[in-house]
């Protein structure tokens, strides 16, 4: 008997919307963050962004998830994108990317801040590479 791979993308579906989201689906996100947000604040992040995609397991965990706050005229920013370690490796980043800015491709511009690190993802995405500067609030972190 073959074992199917509860982490394979093609278990994933995609939705635009908060239906069926509560807290507890958002568990392991913000990895790597000295004081992470908790799964009630992660919730609130996502309630108000203006646009977001969100790559849901057939468990109904949050595998993935993107986030856009925008003037909706003329810029959209991405605070967020992240795929659960488990999940990483198989296209869902790429394809939450994919959809992000096909909602928010009437604008103008859509800008990000990433890390280094990741920064030839985006690259892969069809960002370029700009100068940018940020203020951090690490005290904030936790979104409490």
């Amino acid at each position: 008997m073959e074992l199917m791979d509860t982490h394979d993308a093609k278990s994933i579906r995609y939705q635009s919307t908060l239906e069926g989201i509560r807290s507890e689906n958002l568990e392991g996100h913000f990895m790597g963050w000295p004081d992470p947000p908790s799964p009630d604040a992660h919730l609130r992040i996502l309630q108000g962004s203006d646009y977001l995609v969100l790559a849901v397991s057939t468990q109904g965990t949050v595998a993935g998830w993107i986030s856009a706050i925008t003037d909706g005229v003329s810029c959209a920013y991405i605070p967020h994108l992240s795929v659960l370690p488990e999940y990483q490796g198989k296209g869902i980043g790429a394809e939450l990317v994919r959809r992000m800015l096909e909602q928010v491709g009437h604008l103008y511009m859509t800008d990000l801040v990433c890390d280094r690190d990741v920064a030839e993802f985006y690259v892969k995405q069809g960002f370029s590479e700009c100068v940018g500067m940020v203020v951090r609030n690490f005290e904030r972190q936790n979104c409490e």
